[in-house]
């Protein structure tokens, strides 16, 4: 007797692991069938009841059978799922030189386009745009990303009173100088900024300094713009007087004609107080000031 006390302790034990090991995993097995939406699964006569306590489990399955588990197929969809798509790019065709004259049919009755580089500069920007309200007229603002980036409700409040954002590039850098993946850098990051600022990146682009190489107008075009460049230079960041100003902007004044400013760079005081002056006169002998359309694409 006392060799079958061994005997006896280790069939208790293997016997009470056994049921433990049932007990533990009754939390993910059922006596009862279910499937994925609750419905419980049918018997072994195909009905939907289950099977009767005596009823013997189905062929191939075990005695208990694994509870379904919940539908996991969401991990294998995008985390954008159902986010409105980007609307792609349309790119325009690779000029070799910039748009100098306004596109057909803007130029009519006396046409005129007024633009503004390198801002905007909380300085002299808001009071171009208090004139151009005063007066109902639209302009254009070539924006450089680093004076964007710091000023962005002046962005917004050219949007919101009509007016066209086009890119200068981010530090005004002289463009030939560049190398491509520099000038690609100042290019998207400025239109990025525009467009996290107004919801819609530039159509249009304008090199600094009037400088542009084959670099400038192809990158341009991969994101989207158009080349404008100017007719009548108004020389303004030389400083060279509110009157001087003035007089160029009336004597190069004609249907078609694009004209040059600036409202950051330097001391633009004076011309700030030369649109003021030259803009109702413009008005006054029936130049009509439009904005360009872009060509078909």
């Amino acid at each position: 007797m006392k060799n079958d006390e061994p005997t006896v302790g280790r069939r208790t034990v293997l016997r009470t692991a056994v049921f433990l090991g049932v007990a533990a995993a009754s939390g993910l097995l059922s006596m009862k069938g279910e499937s994925g939406t609750g419905t419980p699964a049918p018997g072994p006569g195909g009905s939907g009841a289950p099977a009767g306590p005596g009823a013997p489990p189905a062929a191939g399955a075990p005695g208990l059978r694994a509870r379904a588990l919940p539908e996991k197929s969401y991990r294998l969809r995008p985390m954008t799922a159902g986010a409105p798509a980007r609307p792609a790019v349309v790119k325009p065709a690779v000029r070799t030189r910039p748009i100098l004259e306004l596109p057909a049919g803007t130029s009519a009755s006396g046409g005129m386009v007024l633009t503004f580089d390198d801002g905007p500069d909380p300085r002299y920007t808001p009071a171009i745009l208090d004139t151009l309200a005063r007066y109902g007229v639209r302009a254009m603002f070539f924006v450089c990303g680093e004076m964007a980036t710091e000023n962005r409700d002046l962005l917004r409040r050219m949007v919101d009173e009509g007016h066209v954002i086009g890119n200068h590039t981010w530090t005004h850098p002289l463009i030939p100088q560049l190398s491509r993946p520099a000038l690609a850098s100042e290019i998207g990051r400025t239109s990025e900024v525009v467009q996290q600022a107004v919801g819609e990146a530039p159509l249009w682009f304008r090199a600094p300094y009037g400088a542009w190489n084959r670099a400038a107008f192809e990158i341009g075009a991969e994101w989207g713009m158009e080349p404008l460049a100017w007719t009548v230079d108004t020389l303004d960041w030389k400083e060279p007087g509110t009157p001087t100003i003035i007089s160029r902007v009336l004597d190069g004044a004609a249907p078609g004609v694009i004209v040059l400013s600036h409202d950051a760079g330097g001391n633009r005081s004076q011309s700030v107080q030369a649109i003021s002056s030259y803009l109702p006169r413009l008005l006054a002998q029936g130049h009509r000031m439009t904005l360009p359309v872009l060509p078909p694409r």
